[in-house]
């Protein structure tokens, strides 16, 4: 089987194809507008396979709690109380077995729709992933599309136990919904619910606060929480056959893998179970999870996960180099940190939780991005991961709503994104164009490379201690070599990167005059390769050079 460099584009569905820009804060969908799945034609597809990705995640596909009404298509009516934003949340699901109607051109064909757009995917050389959020559902979760014969999340559910291990919810038994916040909303009755059930973050009472994840409540995989997450696992709960045949039901529709929110807050034996049974069936569907601590990184691969965020490693790493806080020194330690299991890390540098690269809460211009992104596509194997719009350097920097001015693109709000509408448009202006360009070479680079879809990585930092503000590091697969050095500074730099000996035994490069084409540039220069002697190489201010020289 031929190697392949995954490279996952995230796309917020309902915000990507929406050409409207009147923008009004906390705007409803008939004011705002809201993208739809038959915006990704076939020639839009195509443009995003230009740049070089190979997967697409429709983030926020499954139907989730939201202020507009579709009743008149039999899809219940959410109380607003109970929904952070006009839009809603994408992680508030409240039919595992729908699709978001506000994503469909005709409401009652919104399940053909989507199956066209994993078609249309498919056909464009790409491959579908859709988010699973196993953790927490919508406070008024009903499936109305569920298969003949399943049982509804918590229909089988005794709520006079506060934990029992085959209901589907914790419950908080004799005690009613009573959060810090008004659960009138504007409406003529307060929403209800009594018993309480848990909330979504680990809150077990009865009150939580606007902090909380209100809208959601947790599901009971059989952990007892108030025992002190005691696991009752045999019989298996009635949570994980559920979740698992939702999980399947997507599979069977053709989409290519799942993209698992908050994974860590599930337990690993349920994932075990679960990836188990979706691979013998389907042995080619992925599983990207939602994991942020370290210690818990090889449970979750062990329990059949292919891929995690790197986050607190990697991303946050990256971060402070790039804001000027930490030295590129710091990237060696965040990549040795993951150094065993480097190929199921997934490297990002923005997605819909974080701020973007070009906010003024991030680093204020998205130049400063690229030679990150050069150091995540190029260092290791593993996947890179792209938000739409970070491409054209989108700054994040609107007030939608629910989502405050706070440097992140909307989840919640009814909204167009600035760059993506203009490029639709054909807006761009001459440097978002330009840094368009540098993103897809990079990419392609790094997916079209023998040396960076297959090559011993070499880090080169130990021995070049100067360089403070650029991480050089070496590629190597068969005769082909790259040596890229990444430079964070403000400033053009020349930088002697000094090869060790090491490098030249551990990879097998000879000592010789060589030819050595820059690959961004198409630029030809003569480079000198001996043993702990230095490479100078020219790098332009937040840029990158990319030597492929034969070795």
């Amino acid at each position: 089987m031929k190697s392949e460099k995954i490279v996952l584009y995230q796309i917020f569905t309902r915000l990507y194809g929406n050409k409207n820009t009147t923008r009004k804060e906390n705007g409803s969908l008939a004011e705002n507008g809201c993208g739809k799945m038959n915006d990704f034609t076939p020639s839009a597809l195509k443009k995003i396979r230009e740049m070089g990705v190979s997967h697409i995640w429709y983030t926020g596909i499954i139907r989730h709690a939201t202020q507009t009404d579709y009743s008149a298509y039999g899809i219940p009516r959410n109380h607003p109380a109970i929904v952070k934003g006009r839009a809603g949340s994408p992680y508030a699901i409240t039919d595992y077995y729908d699709v978001d109607p506000d994503l469909a051109v005709d409401v009652d064909k919104r399940m053909a729709e989507f199956e066209s757009l994993i078609e249309r995917t498919h056909k464009a050389g790409m491959k579908v992933i859709i988010d699973f959020v196993p953790n927490h559902v919508a406070r008024q979760y009903h499936s109305v599309c569920k298969p003949d014969g399943v049982k509804d999340l918590g229909e089988e559910d005794n709520p006079q136990n506060g934990f029992d291990p085959q209901n589907n919810f914790y419950y908080c038994p004799g005690q009613r919904f009573t959060p810090y916040f008004d659960l009138y909303h504007g409406e003529t009755e307060p929403y209800l619910e009594e018993p309480a059930k848990a909330t979504g973050n680990d809150c077990f009472h009865n009150a939580p606060n606007v902090n909380d994840w209100y809208e959601t409540v947790k599901l009971n995989y059989g952990l007892d929480y108030y025992a002190g997450r005691i696991g009752h696992f045999n019989p298996i709960p009635n949570t994980w056959s559920k979740m698992t045949d939702i999980l399947l039901f997507w599979a069977r529709k053709g989409v290519d893998g799942f993209r698992c929110d908050m994974a860590e807050m599930v337990p690993a034996d349920f994932w075990l179970w679960a990836t188990d049974k979706v691979k013998f069936a389907y042995p080619d569907k992925i599983f990207i999870g939602e994991v942020y601590n370290p210690a818990e990184y090889r449970n979750y691969i062990g329990a059949g996960f292919d891929y995690l965020y790197d986050k607190v490693g990697m991303y946050d790493t990256l971060r402070e180099v790039m804001r000027g806080n930490l030295s590129t020194h710091s990237i060696t330690g965040a990549w040795q940190a993951t150094d065993d299991i480097r190929d199921h890390m997934l490297y990002f540098l923005e997605n819909h939780d974080e701020q973007r690269i070009a906010s003024s809460f991030f680093a204020g211009d998205a130049r400063k991005g690229i030679p990150a992104l050069a150091v995540s596509a190029l260092l290791q194997k593993n996947p890179l991961m792209i938000y739409a719009g970070q491409e054209y350097g989108e700054k994040g920097m609107d007030k939608e709503g629910f989502s405050g001015h706070d440097g992140r693109t909307t989840i919640f709000d009814y909204w167009s994104v600035d760059t993506l509408a203009r490029a639709a448009a054909r807006k761009l202006t001459a440097a978002e164009k330009g840094l368009k360009e540098t993103y897809a070479k990079i990419i392609n680079i790094a997916r079209s490379e023998k040396a960076a879809v297959e090559g011993v990585s070499f880090d080169l930092m130990y021995v070049n201690g100067d360089c403070q503000r650029q991480y050089a590091f070496l590629r190597k697969a068969g005769s082909e070599a790259l040596l890229v050095v990444a430079n964070f500074d403000s400033a053009p730099a020349t930088a002697n990167i000094t090869i060790p000996a090491h490098a030249f035994d551990y990879l097998g490069i000879s000592e010789k005059n060589a030819q050595a084409t820059e690959l961004l540039s198409g630029n030809i220069l003569k480079i000198t390769l001996k043993r702990d002697e230095a490479v100078t190489v020219c790098v332009d201010a937040q840029g990158v050079a990319i030597l492929k020289f034969k070795a």
